[in-house]
């Protein structure tokens, strides 16, 4: 059996890897994972009762740099990258409070896509974004939604194009992941980016190890995050008659919280072979976290992967069966009908939305000219790279 290995680093990511390094052991106090200093570097002076009630951030924050030093085994790029995102999360938290918040429900009810990691909700989400009629959030809007309140058009393109320095510098530091999957300023991206300011996030764990977050986070209730996520939506809006799609595999996990916060939606729950689901899935993890870390077990990520899945499933089936349940329109797609007649499903999508079809041939045609499938090489993984037995896989999710 051949285990998953690492992308081999090029020599300018080595450079930067070698030069943070350097720079954590001659400035340890700028790397440290410290909940107290972290908040302090976030505040900037500003008065702490403006982060709002600590019971819905602070527990989570502590949580979340806690398991990331422990659990996390990062290099000093992730020492970096976990200290940043937890101050851009306050900071970000800092400024949506200070904005008016209308607590109502969206205009429209959200077209939501969701299902296990790598069950084709990506290309979805894209392919539906590209309906002028529809719009996605962009991963700047996500991470600096008050910035993009009633932006000009040439406000809005500098905020664009600010964002794409560190997708640079994500591709610089692992090449790799772009074929995994790939990402960009200008592609509709996960959207529970728009969690961090919570640090109640399941997107978290897909980018660094985070085993004692995650047993916690699964505890967890996150009526307050899905509410919050819906004033970024808000924030966001242009009121100019399109209809947010939306998109994370975390939100299965989270179906009862999700239909709370967008009572009417649209979701579309995406089902692959489980296999392909959990064995793709764990690729997607071990490439990402391997920018963090130099120490990345593919038997522990294909564990962790396969632990999380089941989780997810389950819960989303228990959803299924409760009365909270009626509050949204559910429609299940195969991944398989989805990759054969993408028009007759996206047709299927329509319907259950209550949106007029179109012409769904051209909308598929024209966005695989604009994005061939494997214009970034193609992926290519194993369960077997991963420890794991198909056989084992396929039993323990019969359910």
């Amino acid at each position: 059996m051949t285990l998953w290995r690492p992308p081999r680093r090029t020599r300018q990511a080595d450079a930067v890897y070698s030069a943070a390094e350097a720079d954590r052991a001659a400035r340890p106090d700028a790397y440290a994972l410290d909940a107290d200093t972290v908040v302090e570097t976030a505040l900037r002076g500003a008065d702490p009762a403006e982060l709002g009630d600590p019971a819905h951030w602070r527990e989570a924050l502590d949580r979340y740099l806690a398991s990331a030093r422990d659990d996390g085994r990062l290099n000093a790029v992730g020492d970096r990258m976990v200290r940043g995102t937890s101050v851009a999360g306050l900071r970000a938290r800092l400024a949506m409070n200070r904005l008016p918040r209308d607590d109502r429900p969206l205009d429209q009810a959200p077209i939501v896509i969701t299902g296990g990691w790598r069950t084709g909700t990506t290309f979805l989400y894209r392919l539906l974004a590209s309906d002028p009629r529809l719009r996605a959030p962009l991963p700047a809007e996500l991470a600096v939604p008050w910035k993009f309140a009633g932006a000009s058009p040439q406000r809005r393109e500098e905020l664009l194009q600010a964002g794409s320095a560190a997708n640079d510098m994500l591709d610089l530091l692992n090449p790799d992941l772009a074929t995994v999957h790939d990402h960009g300023p200008r592609l509709p991206e996960e959207c529970v980016v728009a969690m961090n300011p919570g640090f109640r996030n399941w997107g978290f764990s897909a980018t660094v190890r985070l085993d004692g977050y995650s047993r916690w986070l699964a505890g967890q209730d996150l009526t307050r995050t899905y509410l919050d996520y819906r004033h970024v939506l808000a924030t966001l809006d242009a009121a100019d008659g399109r209809r947010w799609v939306l998109k994370a595999p975390a939100h299965i996990a989270e179906l009862p919280r999700l239909a709370g916060a967008f009572p009417g939606a649209t979701v579309i729950v995406l089902h692959r072979d489980i296999v392909q689901t959990v064995a793709s899935g764990a690729s997607l993890f071990a490439v990402f976290r391997s920018t963090y870390s130099d120490h990345v077990d593919p038997a522990d990520v294909g564990r962790f992967q396969t632990e999380q899945t089941e989780l997810w499933l389950r819960r989303a089936r228990a959803f299924r069966d409760s009365p909270e349940a009626g509050s949204v329109n559910v429609l299940d797609v195969a991944y398989d009908d989805l990759v054969r007649d993408t028009p007759a499903v996206l047709r299927r999508i329509y319907a259950a939305a209550g949106l007029s079809p179109g012409d769904p041939a051209d909308l598929t045609d024209r966005y695989h000219a604009a994005h061939p499938r494997t214009a970034k090489g193609a992926h290519r993984y194993t369960a077997a790279a991963f420890a794991l037995d198909e056989a084992d896989l396929r039993a323990r999710f019969a359910f």
